[in-house]
């Protein structure tokens, strides 16, 4: 499957459903992965950081988790069959894990993660994992990687916020001995814990959900006028 390029990022072209599949598959093939989720603030942020970049053009899945890239792909002559969250991907793949595929939540600031796992659990009894808040520094480092290797999880999500959770998994990925995928995941664990609540389906669709997270959160404001302007104007100017 060609990958369609960006910004001179590759997207997979994938739905929903076959991500989950190819992460699915990915569990039981017996290497290590590090599955990321562009979007459009991931790919401005990738033009002034090359490092950044190289990671994403490297990444083994890149899920065009943005209503932009769409946009983008169809502005460029390109092709992407739909919006593959990491949200929504993230929670088919907990609610498809037995207790032979435990997980780990690493991150998310004042126990979302802790939360997130425990609200998983009950949602799929048979999920097995631990969760840890760390950080991406360097003093945790060691501390981190004993954690989840003590764990023995084979999916690791890590919600630091990008660039700094793909950068941590491209660091450590093969020190952590049981980790068969490794996921960046940004501030999923919000939605998972239920502390965010995400934006109407019709929202969405639209490609507005954007406008949601500024009525809930104008923090937010910089990194949205980063995703819906400077973004399209960087397609645009080519």
């Amino acid at each position: 499957m060609q990958r369609v390029d960006i910004l001179g990022v590759p997207i997979d072209p994938v739905t929903q459903d076959e991500a989950v599949m190819r992460i699915s598959q990915m569990l039981n093939d017996g290497g290590k992965h590090h599955v990321m989720t562009p979007n459009n603030e991931m790919l401005v942020l990738a033009q002034k950081n090359s490092t950044f970049k190289s990671l994403l053009q490297s990444s083994e899945l890149n899920l065009p988790d943005s209503t932009g890239l769409l946009w983008a792909a169809a502005r460029t002559g390109q092709h992407l069959p739909e919006r593959v969250t990491g949200v929504d991907t993230v929670k088919r793949i907990l609610f498809s894990c037995s207790s032979e595929t435990p997980v780990f939540f690493l991150g998310g600031r004042k126990g979302v993660g802790r939360r997130a796992l425990g609200k998983m659990q009950k949602e799929n009894p048979n999920l097995v994992g631990d969760s840890f808040e760390g950080s991406p520094s360097k003093e945790d480092e060691a501390k981190i990687i004993k954690r989840i290797n003590d764990s023995g999880a084979h999916l690791l999500l890590v919600a630091y916020g990008a660039p700094a959770q793909d950068m941590w998994i491209n660091q450590h990925l093969l020190n952590l001995t049981s980790v068969k995928v490794a996921i960046g995941i940004g501030g999923t664990f919000d939605f998972l814990s239920g502390s965010i609540k995400r934006a109407p389906k019709w929202m969405q669709r639209s490609g507005i959900e954007w406008m949601w997270r500024l009525m809930i959160q104008p923090s937010r404001i910089g990194r949205i006028y980063v995703a819906v302007i400077r973004f399209p104007l960087l397609v645009l100017r080519g």
